[in-house]
């Protein structure tokens, strides 16, 4: 095809400056093809500085490492947010990476006749490339349901990406509305921090993990399950969670009704116990059906129960938000996921990546790393 990346000529856009794009823009200098990463904030890991204080990686130090650089041992096993950007941070500067901040590129676009691909940015900037990497994250957009009567809530209704710490709810009643990972640790984090009251509203019972049983993390359990058939999974995590974490049913959050790695496949990943069961056990934590509508003081819940919290904090997750960018494509699911991930690419659209839409048991991080590196081969083989 002959597009000259080695040095001279357009060089290949990576879309967002979080793990998975610093992971891909370092394999990609690391096989002498020239990478550019667009990030529109002004400094990498954007979506982790954002999240709330308490935040911890759900996957070891070791396993959660990109390429070509370890974490600092300093920062422990189960790595604090803050100690993630600062490796972020490290990571790009180690690499070398040549990062545009500033840059929101709101729509990519091929060119049949050049064979590349152009990206429309802000302030009217169009860019050319050869290849482009979509790695804007995960939790990009945050999403809250269209609960009827939301907008007359007397109280205070927030998103959880807008939760820091429980400061502001010290002596107050707060319904957390969903319990995934995030809403889970929220509603511990204000039980622990002061809150007067704290309920979660939970549609599906999740899948409760410890984070690690007698010093094996999850997350192996994790990586050594992606072999195996998804009944397979669910069989053996059914035991092996009944032995580790008590049945919650008398406190009003039964066990879930379907496997775990089935529900993993549908995006549920299972919630990792940081105190979560020992709240809800001591009844600091209270689980209640889900939200069904707001009015006025009152929140309204599935099962016909009334409650007036002083606060809602909505932990009902992110939407990818890819549909603007790249929908004209016909590359995206009806889930708003890429149909195609990693190093392969629609047959529509040669050349364009997509890095970070998979949430895997494995842990996102260490798939990010490895996924890196098959884009990068992929890339540098479609440019000799």
């Amino acid at each position: 095809m002959g597009m000259h990346m080695s040095g001279k000529g357009t060089p290949v856009h990576v879309i967002g400056a979080g793990p998975g794009g610093l992971a891909t823009a370092a394999a990609l200098r690391a096989r002498g093809v020239h990478a550019v990463v667009l990030e529109k904030s002004p400094d990498v890991a954007a979506s982790w500085r954002a999240h709330y204080d308490r935040l911890r990686l759900h996957t070891t130090r070791r396993r959660s490492a990109l390429p070509g650089l370890p974490i600092p041992r300093r920062y422990g096993r189960w790595v604090a947010r803050d100690d993630l950007v600062r490796y972020l941070e490290a990571y790009a500067e180690h690499h070398r990476i040549e990062l545009a901040t500033g840059v929101e590129v709101d729509r990519v676009e091929r060119d049949p006749e050049r064979a590349c691909w152009t990206l429309h940015a802000n302030g009217g900037r169009r860019l050319s490339a050869p290849a482009v990497v979509v790695a804007t994250g995960y939790n990009h957009t945050p999403y809250t349901p269209d609960w009827p009567g939301a907008d007359t809530f007397t109280g205070d209704l927030v998103h959880a990406s807008a939760y820091r710490n429980p400061g502001p709810y010290a002596g107050r009643d707060v319904l957390v509305a969903g319990v995934g990972n995030t809403g889970a640790e929220i509603a511990v984090d204000l039980a622990e921090g002061g809150a007067d009251r704290v309920r979660v509203a939970v549609r599906t019972p999740p899948h409760i993990v410890r984070r690690s049983t007698l010093g094996w993390p999850a997350q192996a359990n994790g990586v050594l399950s992606r072999r195996l058939p998804t009944r397979l999974v669910d069989g053996l995590a059914t035991p092996l969670t009944r032995l580790s974490v008590p049945d919650l049913a008398p406190y009003g959050l039964p066990r879930p009704e379907r496997g775990l790695a089935t529900r993993a496949r549908e995006g549920a990943i299972p919630v990792q116990d940081h105190g979560f069961v020992r709240a809800v056990r001591k009844r600091r934590v209270e689980p209640v059906a889900a939200v069904a509508g707001i009015t006025g003081d009152k929140v309204e819940l599935t099962d016909g129960t009334v409650l007036t919290p002083d606060a809602v904090i909505a932990a009902t997750g992110y939407r990818h938000a890819l549909e603007p960018l790249v929908g004209h494509l016909g590359v995206l699911g009806p889930d708003g996921r890429p149909l195609v991930h990693g190093a392969r690419t629609h047959r529509s659209a040669p050349g364009l990546h997509f890095t970070g839409f998979t949430n895997p048991l494995s842990g996102m991080l260490r798939e990010l790393a490895r996924d890196a590196e098959r884009i990068a081969r992929a890339i540098s083989r479609n440019a000799d």
